[in-house]
């Protein structure tokens, strides 16, 4: 198996903000990993709510054998591309090693053309041992899976791109729709750099280790000095409750509790750090200064939000997202 992929000629920083439509800081939505028959026309309201918001994209994960999470994320956004006009999709972690790469080529290419060119690709690989075994992953093989995986899917859709006629591989977006890789250890960084892609920062990493990993990560990239695009999933909960946002905390924070359990070693120490290092919650006033620092420090083109918790009803929940995209996060960007 190929761990050294050859090392691509990235595009230039505004080429690529136009390629995501992110020429101005984007705001997104997430869907976050809850999954299944009761939670189906929930998550269509949020899709139509952020389509109705102007938000840039909703994303969602993959992940397996788990209660309430989303196995097969393509097939979920085909379903939203179809309701939706101007809304993006993406997924933040679509786990390479689990597929067989001529049948990711094949689907991601078919719900680009679906969505008419408005897929966005987050790659990932996959941590939790049993979920890797029972796919026949071996936990050491993943990441030369995902190199071996990622360059057949390239090479497939080189080749479909450049035919006369439309075929299945063909993708609308050229030379494919944008990629970006979830990533959060030195390894993981290493990777995304050597392939000149962006990384995707994870909700429990801190906001000063997303700023040292965006160091090491332009450090690794091929081109000295180079720079792509600043992407990063987070949880924002924008209330004028008091009572509602300590609600929102307690929830947050046994969470954070319930999710330690099975999570690699560097996971576990970045959530040792206090809930305010990694989410912010406050007042529209509070969340302003807060993600106006945030951005002075690591200058995102694209912040991913989950507003969704536990125990918050789902009120309240659209509440902080119609508060966060129409007051707070215009005022953060016109001043950055």
């Amino acid at each position: 198996m190929s761990s050294a992929p050859t090392a691509p000629q990235p595009p230039d920083l505004a080429q690529a903000r136009s390629l995501w439509g992110l020429e101005t800081p984007g705001l997104a939505l997430s869907l976050g990993g809850t999954h299944g028959p009761d939670q189906v026309a929930t998550h269509r309201s949020w899709v139509d709510l952020a389509e109705a918001l102007g938000l840039h994209s909703v994303w969602l994960p993959e992940m397996h054998f788990q209660p309430g999470v989303c196995p097969a994320p393509l097939i979920e956004l085909a379903g939203y591309a179809a309701r939706t006009k101007r809304l993006r999709f993406g997924t933040t972690s679509l786990l390479l090693p689990l597929h067989p790469p001529e049948e990711m080529a094949a689907e991601i290419a078919t719900l680009d053309q679906i969505s008419g060119g408005r897929l966005l690709i987050g790659l990932g690989r996959g941590f939790q041992k049993p979920m890797l075994e029972a796919f026949g992953v071996p936990l050491a093989e993943k990441r030369d899976r995902f190199d071996d995986a990622l360059d057949q899917i390239l090479d497939l859709w080189r080749d479909h791109n450049g035919r006369d006629g439309r075929t299945a591989l063909q993708t609308t977006q050229r030379p494919h729709p944008p990629l970006a890789v979830a990533a959060f250890g030195p390894k993981g960084l290493a990777q995304a750099a050597r392939r000149a892609l962006p990384y995707l920062a994870s909700p429990v990493e801190t906001f000063d280790q997303i700023a040292e990993n965006h160091a090491r990560h332009r450090e690794g990239l091929p081109e000295p000095g180079g720079e792509v695009l600043r992407l990063a999933l987070r949880t924002v909960f924008v209330h004028e409750n008091p009572s509602v946002l300590e609600a929102a905390r307690a929830s947050l924070e046994a969470e954070m509790a319930g999710r330690r359990k099975g999570m690699p070693k560097a996971v576990n120490d970045a959530m040792e750090a206090p809930l305010d290092e990694r989410a912010i919650l406050g007042t529209p006033d509070f969340v302003r200064e807060r993600l106006g620092e945030i951005q002075s420090q690591l200058g995102l083109d694209l912040l991913v939000a989950r507003p969704q918790l536990s125990d918050i009803d789902r009120s309240d929940a659209e509440r902080s997202l119609r508060l966060l995209s129409e007051e707070v996060w215009p005022a953060v960007t016109a001043a950055s």
